[in-house]
Formats: C-alpha cells, sequence, structure tokens
C-alpha cells in the first residue's frame, strides 16, 4: 500500500494525541524501522517508537498495570508502540537491542532533552557486548535459515533483516561501541570486502526502488559475508559486563526516580 507523505509534525501531532488519550508524557519519540536503517521503499509506513512516563501515583499501586501503548497502523501509514519508563528501564538492564537502536535513530519526533541522553549514557557504559552479539546473530540465523537459503530470488526486505544484523553482530565484536541503527554507519565499522560491498550498493539501489514486497537475487559475494560472519563470531567470547551488573541497576533505578519525580 502507498501512503501519502508525510512531515515531521503530522507524526508528531498523532503521538501528542495518542500520549494526551493515556494520560503520560512522552519521553522521547523516534523512527525506528527501515526509514531510520536507511533503506525504506517507496511504500513503507512510519514505524513510531517511544517511551512515555504515566503520573507517579500510577506507579504506587499493588494493581497490575499495563505498561505499553500500541495504535495499529493508520490509513497515513503510521505505526504507534511505546513502552512505559519502568517497562523501558528494566529491559535497558537487559541490554535489549531494540531499544538500544532507538536512542540512535536519526529522525526524532519528540525529546525532553534529558531522559534519552540519560539511558545512552547508561547502555555505553553498561550494555552487554555478548547479550547483544546474541541478539544480532539469531535474527540473523533465523532469517537465513528460514528465508533466505533455500532459494535463489528472495524479498529483498529479509535479505537486508540478514544483512544488517550480520553487519550489527560484526560491529559489537569488533568494537566497545553501540552498534549504531542505520546500516551505513554499520557497514562503515566492519570489514565488508570489497566484492560484497559492491553486492550491497546494487541491492540497496534495487530496494529502494521497489515495494515492501519487492524480490531480487541473492549475492554470492554477500552470502559469503554473512557465512563467515556468522561462523566466526561466537557471542560466549565476548563481555558480558556482569561485573556491571549493580552499579547499572543503582543508576537506572536513580533516572527513574528522578523521572518520576520521587528523587
Amino acid at each position: 500500500m502507498n501512503y501519502p507523505p508525510l512531515g515531521t509534525d503530522e507524526i508528531a501531532a498523532r503521538l501528542a494525541e495518542v500520549a494526551a488519550e493515556a494520560g503520560v508524557r512522552v519521553l522521547f519519540a523516534v523512527e525506528s524501522g527501515s526509514r531510520a536503517w536507511g533503506f525504506a521503499s517507496p511504500d513503507s509506513d512510519w514505524d513510531i517508537r517511544f517511551v512515555y512516563a504515566a503520573p507517579l501515583a500510577e506507579y504506587l499501586t499493588v494493581r497490575a498495570r499495563r505498561d505499553v501503548i500500541e495504535r495499529p497502523v493508520d490509513a497515513r501509514g503510521i505505526d504507534l508502540a511505546g513502552w512505559d519508563v519502568r517497562k523501558a528501564l528494566q529491559l535497558l538492564l537487559a541490554s535489549n537491542p531494540a531499544l538500544i537502536e532507538w536512542l540512535q535513530s536519526p529522525i526524532t519526533y519528540a525529546d525532553d532533552g534529558v531522559f534519552r541522553p540519560a539511558v545512552a549514557d547508561l547502555a555505553a557504559a553498561h550494555a552487554s557486548r555478548r547479550a547483544l552479539a546474541h541478539h544480532y546473530r539469531s535474527i540473523a540465523r533465523t532469517h537465513w535459515e528460514r528465508d533466505l537459503a533455500r532459494t535463489d530470488i528472495v524479498k529483498l526486505k529479509r535479505y537486508f533483516y540478514v544483512v544488517r544484523a550480520v553487519a550489527a553482530l560484526a560491529f559489537v565484536a569488533r568494537t566497545d561501541a553501540l552498534p549504531p541503527i542505520r546500516l551505513a554507519d554499520l557497514i562503515a565499522g566492519v570489514d565488508l570486502p570489497a566484492d560484497a560491498r559492491a553486492d550491497l550498493d546494487d541491492l540497496l539501489a534495487l530496494k529502494t526502488s521497489l515495494s515492501e514486497l519487492g524480490t531480487g537475487a541473492r549475492r554470492p559475494a554477500l552470502d559469503r559475508f554473512i557465512a563467515a560472519t556468522l561462523d566466526a563470531i561466537d557471542p560466549a567470547d565476548l563481555d558480558d559486563r556482569a561485573a556491571h551488573r549493580a552499579v547499572f541497576e543503582a543508576e537506572a533505578d536513580a533516572l527513574l526516580r528522578r523521572v518520576l519525580g520521587a528523587s
């Protein structure tokens, strides 16, 4: 489905509407899908992801409370999903890759200027490279074995899921820095052979010109890079930063209290 062009202001207005309906304040909101990754198709929707805080009183109850806000894709292609601040920080303690990617999105729709940089600092200092590597290798292997390995003509969207996950895996294995969200930045930080780079450039041009369901032929050099990376990197060899755990939890608790006005 082709969606109408949208500006940042329109998306921010929809986000504000949803936040008002739920009675929460948005701490930050970003683009998280293919538009942020750098390989959107002409008919890609807008994957808006955000972290929010409810009034303090909502946290001071024994009753279970919903900790996500979700809205289905609307006629304009806006797909909204948000996490409560407590849930987000709990996931941060688990080195959740999705949250870490949100922090680095180049497309921002809302930002209080405080929470996002504070979480980014915590992630940079304490996130487990081992956990990140496990995630990206699992994503790559799953899509490779399920969607790609048995056919020569593949959905380009699935191919890029694998390429991006493998590039993130290689990036995490090579550096202590957090893997960036944009594919171009990931590729700049890994050792991608020239022939695989040429394959990737060709596929990028094709992917951004076709629909979300577009297909294309697998590329041998890129496939070799994928296979070699998956074979070479064992997440168990990477630092899990277990020694950081107590400090990590204390700093996350302190940030939660500041956000809720309870410190």
